[in-house]
């Protein structure tokens, strides 16, 4: 059997708790203290690193830097700012332990971080006195769901029970009144048949039925139809999972407001956690949101945003992203020599067929491992902005 791990963050006042421990072994515990100088150098480097705009900069800034110029654009900067992390945020005893539980099956490590911890890519933490070998090296890494959401009321969807059953497919949505090249425009540009991506989404329609009914892949891209009556009414024939690309806007970082965090869907509002929660809808057992910062709950005292909305609507296993990924048009326009690649949507892809797999929390982690070490041996196209960035949560003991 798996060994289970919780590694734990909380910020009480200008300090910073952790602890990790084994599950069903408290005397293996490993507690101690982030100095306030290492979580600051940490949150430094790591906003030196991500496409989200400093105070200033333009969103056009932001990304040429986090792509061309910043600590993830090249692995050597990539894996110093790694090292970096891993001594700032995680103590000598806490690797000795995760070295210490390293086995087959491996194990599970669950995070549950603080609020300013919140974007950190934990399974990207290298050891910083070996050979950099990383966190998801050790264990399958995944979110702990939110506390709160745990042990409220809900009626979880089960895998087993929906597995046969036809996955939701929500890409691209077109938001009313946006061009194409506007902020809100298109996350995937202009579907066509010999796309990879609607390749990929073609022989998944020959293999299974899916949502919406559609007779070619390529109708399943910038839906104008695709709103809230819409989404319900697909959510009431019981999907297997859901699969959302497209826009999110993250929400306004005061205490509290986590349920303003919202998806885009062809809708003239956004669609709110808040909106989630109140409309109930019925959730499928896996969802997974390609979208800038949805899974950003644990920014806030009250993790109330996008993820806790699904799971209280019943999913038990959820991957978002921890910061705003760089459109396919946006890679291309600042990679160089790489930019004839396609990384946004080799990640769609990889999650889409991860969250077929008995054990979809592993099956993300193993992509991402599989991508780490590709960029790790010099291969620039397997930029870390999009598999550093993935996150799974997960509840009632799905991996």
């Amino acid at each position: 059997m798996a060994v289970t791990l919780v590694l734990r963050f909380a910020d009480v006042g200008i300090a910073t708790y952790a602890s990790l421990r084994v599950v069903g072994e408290p005397e293996r515990s490993v507690t101690w203290l982030v100095a306030e100088s290492d979580l600051v150098a940490a949150l430094d480097q790591l906003s030196a690193a991500l496409p989200d705009p400093r105070p200033s900069e333009t969103r056009r800034d932001g990304l040429e830097r986090a792509i061309a110029t910043g600590p993830f654009a090249v692995p050597a900067t990539e894996l110093a700012i790694a090292r970096s992390l891993g001594a700032q945020l995680l103590a000598p005893g806490a690797w000795r332990l995760l070295t210490e539980c390293v086995a087959s099956p491996r194990a599970a490590l669950f995070v549950s971080p603080s609020a300013r911890l919140a974007r950190v890519p934990w399974g990207s933490l290298a050891m910083p006195n070996d050979e950099g070998a990383r966190l998801m090296e050790l264990a399958d890494v995944l979110m702990a769901a939110p506390s709160n959401i745990v042990h409220s009321a809900r009626t979880p969807a089960h895998w087993d029970d929906r597995r046969d059953g036809p996955p939701l497919l929500i890409l691209d949505p077109r938001v009313p009144g946006q061009r194409p090249d506007s902020a809100l425009g298109s996350v995937l540009g202009r579907p066509s048949a010999e796309t990879p991506l609607v390749q990929h989404f073609t022989e998944l329609m020959r293999c299974r039925a899916v949502l919406p009914d559609v007779s070619t892949a390529v109708e399943l891209f910038r839906r104008a139809d695709a709103d809230r009556p819409w989404l319900a009414r697909q959510l009431d024939q019981k999907p297997s999972r859901l699969l959302f690309v497209g826009h999110a806007t993250a929400a306004d970082g005061d205490v509290g407001h986590a349920d303003r965090a919202a998806l885009h869907l062809a809708d003239e509002r956004p669609l709110t956690a808040a909106d989630l929660m109140s409309a109930k809808l019925p959730m499928p057992p896996r969802v997974a949101m390609m979208a800038c910062a949805s899974g950003g709950d644990y920014q806030f005292d009250e993790a109330t945003g996008l993820v806790a909305a699904l799971i209280l609507g019943g999913a038990q296993l959820v991957t978002a992203t921890l910061w705003s990924l760089p459109t396919a048009a946006g890679y291309r326009q600042f990679a160089g020599a790489a930019g004839d690649h396609d990384p946004m949507a080799e990640a769609i892809i990889a999650v889409d067929r991860a969250h077929e797999n008995a054990h979809a929390g592993g099956a993300v982690n193993r992509w991402q491992r599989e991508q780490m070490r590709r960029w790790r041996d010099g291969d620039t196209s397997a930029s870390p902005l999009y598999w550093a960035a993935l996150a799974t949560f997960a509840v009632d003991g799905a991996r």
